[in-house]
Parts: structure tokens; sequence; C-alpha cells
């Protein structure tokens, strides 16, 4: 699984123009599933994000996560994550079809509100329209096969 994390002040997802997800401090989550993930990626995966330290502490240190600032999650599918560029058109196989991609999707939101954390999302396949306010910026990205 790959998750790109943005450290946010506010963010939102709509969906026909009408707003479908949001957070007004935390993280946005592109969130992408390969064909390879399981559910042990995904939980490990929703730990590392949970606990990520990127937010300033008294000192301007990043030193605090997202409980500690009371943040929340907007988290987004992107299968576009696991985009193969060796030529000019990408190609998506390494991406999980929607079969087993929306339920590890589904259980990375799961494992994150298990965790204390309110998550709001956009709609898996959908065209979805994602703003952002980027708060540093901070981004990090995830790899379940590096982390």
């Amino acid at each position: 699984m790959r998750a790109v994390v943005t450290r946010v002040k506010n963010a939102r997802v709509e969906i026909g123009g009408k707003v479908n997800g949001k957070t007004d401090g935390g993280f946005l989550v592109l969130l992408g599933v390969a064909v390879e993930d399981t559910e042990k990626e995904c939980d490990h995966l929703a730990d590392k994000v949970c606990g990520l330290r990127v937010f300033e502490d008294e000192n301007g240190k990043m030193n605090l996560n997202l409980e500690q600032v009371g943040g929340s999650l907007l988290v987004i599918s992107q299968f576009t994550l696991f985009a193969d560029c060796k030529s000019r058109r990408p190609g998506f196989t390494g991406a999980a079809r929607p079969d087993t991609a929306i339920p590890l999707y589904e259980r990375f939101m799961a494992q994150c509100e298990q965790r204390g954390f309110h998550v709001e999302h956009g709609e898996f396949g959908a065209d979805m329209q994602v703003f952002s306010q980027n708060d540093g910026p901070v981004t990090i990205l995830l790899d379940t096969d590096a982390v």
C-alpha cells in the first residue's frame, strides 16, 4: 500500500459540486492499494499514519502526532499511486482491482477510527475534486514495501 500524507490546515473533497468529506486540520491521505496488499499491510500503514510525529511542538520541532494536536483525516482512494510510467502513457496493472482495493480502503479508515480519529473520505472510483491548504508544507510518502 502507498499513502501520500499531507499535513493540512484544511482539506475537502467534492463530488458533483457537493462536499463529500473534509478535515479542518490534520491529514489529507491519498491511499493506493497494490495487487499483493493484504490486511497486514493495511493495518501497519494505518498505525504508521496515525502515529506520524509531524506537527510542531512548543519549540517549533516536528514532534507531535495527530492525536496530540486533535487532528482528523480525509482519506481519498488513489489507484494512480501505482502508475507504471515507463512509457509516456501510465499503466496501472500494479493497482488492485476494486474487489481487493475497496475492502482494504475501508479497513484502513476503520483502523484509523479505532485509534480514536475522526475520518472522512471520498468515494471509491468517483470523479473527485480535492482541495487542500497544505501546512508547512509537510508531505510524507509511505510505502509498505519500504516501512
